[in-house]
């Protein structure tokens, strides 16, 4: 495959568009931070002109309560006159904030302040008069027309305020305009570059993408063999397994023939003879007969260890008793070997034999699951069908464990897997730490009739 090498022009596309977007973050990065600072600043002042406004329709409305109260005598007239105090001081409050660090304007606001206070003590004083009885030195106060005189000295102060605020503000403005504009000339030109270095880009590109596509369909065949490479090695292991299980259950059944068989006959004989030999001797060698007493139990222990063991490679109660009453059993069992209280839920399902093999496999693996590391208190096992798939379910309230963590020992859960799938069934497992671990499997019909006996 062919490589276009580049030419002067195209090695500096990348080193050219590089720079043309750095450049034009600086620039959209400092137009931005240039106009957020504008505007809030903007917005500051704006609300210190509020604030000024607040102040002086709030002395206008404690005067017309003051003057209400000393025309009438009622005190409701005073609540204007008490909320514009401290709404008064609020407003001189966020004015002294904003101007702290402006010595200029933090002494303008300090004599708003003290004008604005003068007032206030002002009416605070008549209105003491008032209440002190002394309606006519009240009256006397407010005709003097020291009020008035105070009024408008927060009016000049308010107006020199608002005057610096108003060319404050004309000022950002203008900045803001400024920087726009110079923001708007950087990306014009910014973008000039970065459409040269597309136009350099593309002259390259319709050559490159013959070469890109035909590596693509070569990448593309070179997966579509691999895929069907896997797909085979991936068939060719689960027939394996299923094989593998097959051929184990094959030997399970005939050890457990040749067990019942052999050594069932060999150690019952054994007991007959026992037996007779005992009925000859009566009760004239006490001692023989004591060994003979302990021969027969240990020969009665191990037909029943043999009984066990060919439970355990073919349970013969899966043949005579049918699937239900076998798992009844295997249930009961683990239960009072295990201390763990089972909770059985069983239907009668209509499944082949080589299905309800695999279905009493799961749950017998479940249970040694169970039993080394669930430190369960309880298990429920179920069983049923819906539509003619069968359903089967064993959960505990044990430890659990994250699913999104391969444990370290996963091969119960992978056979469990294997065996499940082998039989066109499809195996979940649901667990949380704390909160128990629950397997399901599920049978579908298709398979459910199919399968040969192991």
């Amino acid at each position: 495959m062919s490589v276009i090498p580049l030419g002067i022009n195209n090695r500096l596309v990348f080193p050219l568009a590089c720079l043309a977007a750095v450049a034009l973050v600086f620039v959209s990065e400092g137009s931005y931070r240039s106009s957020v600072s504008g505007l809030d600043h903007g917005l500051v002042l704006e609300k210190v002109r509020m604030d000024l406004h607040d102040i002086q329709d709030n002395l206008v409305n404690a005067e017309t309560g003051f003057r209400g109260y000393l025309l009438t005598g009622q005190p409701e007239f005073l609540q204007p006159y008490d909320d514009s105090i401290e709404k008064v001081d609020g407003s001189l409050r966020s004015l002294e904030r904003q101007f702290a660090a402006e010595p200029r304007m933090a002494q303008e606001v300090g004599a708003l302040r003290s004008a604005s206070e003068d007032k206030l003590a002002e009416m605070a004083r008549t209105i003491l008069l008032y209440r002190e009885g002394k309606k006519d030195a009240a009256r006397d106060a407010v005709a003097s027309g020291v009020g008035r005189l105070q009024m408008d000295r927060v009016r000049a102060l308010d107006r020199e305020l608002h005057a610096g605020v108003k060319v404050a503000i004309e000022s950002c403005r203008r900045d803001v305009y400024r920087t726009l504009r110079l923001s708007r000339l950087g990306v014009a030109v910014l973008s000039a570059v970065g459409l040269l270095a597309l136009f350099m880009y593309l002259r390259q590109t319709f050559a490159l993408k013959a070469q890109q596509l035909e590596l693509k369909r070569v990448v593309q065949a070179e997966r579509d063999r691999l895929e069907m490479e896997v797909g085979q090695r991936t068939a060719e292991l689960s027939d394996l397994t299923h094989y593998l299980l097959t051929a184990r259950e094959d030997e399970r059944s005939r050890l457990a023939r040749n067990l019942h068989d052999d050594l069932g006959s060999l150690l019952t004989s054994a007991k007959l003879d026992a037996a007779r030999i005992k009925s000859r001797l009566g009760g004239k060698v006490p001692e023989a007969l004591e060994m003979l007493v302990h021969l027969v139990s240990t020969l009665n222990e191990g037909i029943a260890l043999g009984r066990r063991i060919i439970e355990d490679l073919r349970p013969s109660a899966l043949s005579n008793l049918g699937l239900v009453e076998t798992l009844s059993i295997a249930a009961r069992e683990f239960g009072l070997s295990s201390g763990i209280e089972v909770h059985c839920d069983l239907h009668p399902v209509e499944l082949d034999a080589a299905s309800e093999l695999m279905v009493f496999r799961l749950v017998q693996e479940s249970f040694t699951n169970i039993s080394k590391y669930a430190a369960a208190d309880h298990v429920w096992l179920s069983m049923d069908a819906d539509a003619g798939v069968v359903h089967v379910s064993v959960r505990d309230d044990g430890v659990g464990f994250d699913t999104r963590v391969k444990p370290g020992s996963a091969y119960g859960l992978l056979g469990m897997r294997f065996r499940v799938e082998a039989e066109g069934g499809t195996l979940s497992v649901q667990s949380t730490p704390g909160q128990g671990t629950t397997i399901m499997a599920r049978i579908a019909p298709s398979r459910s009739g199919s399968g040969a006996a192991h």
